[in-house]
């Protein structure tokens, strides 16, 4: 009997958790989100302009993540370009080994992702969005263009837009640092 109320005990603590956050979300002022809006507006369709008019793929999925990053939430450390480069670059060096080592199964895809989180933390890049060009990248069966275009041709895009919106904003100091 005590053995099941031990069990019992356990359960009930781990669904309480769901209800015993202290941590609020926070919020943004008219100014900020006003911003956020605007800057990411200019990343992403610098990107989109820049890859139709070159015929080079500067654009992926994942430069939306990290536009939330990079607008919403400058001072972040997960968006400094430390980060976004570091992140991004490992996301694709990860999923194209794995790929071209055991093709794109399922579970390349998941290894993809779980070996990139890793190796950014490991290096201190941890960039959400490097997660998800791991994903992207094992599921379209990247090949090594996949690293420069989009990835880093599009990191650095992005950052130097991030860099000249922010710094152009007052109040608004980007990066908070560079290594």
């Amino acid at each position: 009997m005590a053995i099941f109320m031990q069990k019992s005990d356990k359960v009930k603590r781990y669904f309480l958790k769901l209800y015993r956050s202290s941590v609020h979300q926070p919020s943004f002022s008219y100014r900020q989100i006003l911003l956020s809006g605007i800057g990411s507006f200019l990343g992403i369709a610098s990107l989109v302009y820049l890859s139709l008019h070159t015929n080079y793929p500067l654009i992926a999925a994942p430069f939306g993540a990290s536009a939330v990053l990079l607008y919403a939430v400058p001072e972040s450390p997960l968006a400094q370009p430390r980060n976004v480069i570091g992140g991004n670059i490992l996301g694709a060096l990860t999923c194209i080994i794995l790929v071209h080592l055991f093709g794109s199964a399922p579970w390349v895809q998941a290894a993809s992702v779980a070996v990139a989180i890793k190796l950014m933390l490991l290096t201190k890049t941890l960039h959400p969005p490097g997660g998800a060009v791991a994903l992207v990248g094992a599921m379209s069966h990247a090949s090594w263009g996949f690293l420069f275009a989009p990835v880093l041709a599009g990191s650095i895009i992005i950052l130097s837009c991030t860099y000249a919106f922010n710094n152009l904003v007052a109040k608004r100091t980007y990066p908070k640092h560079w290594i």
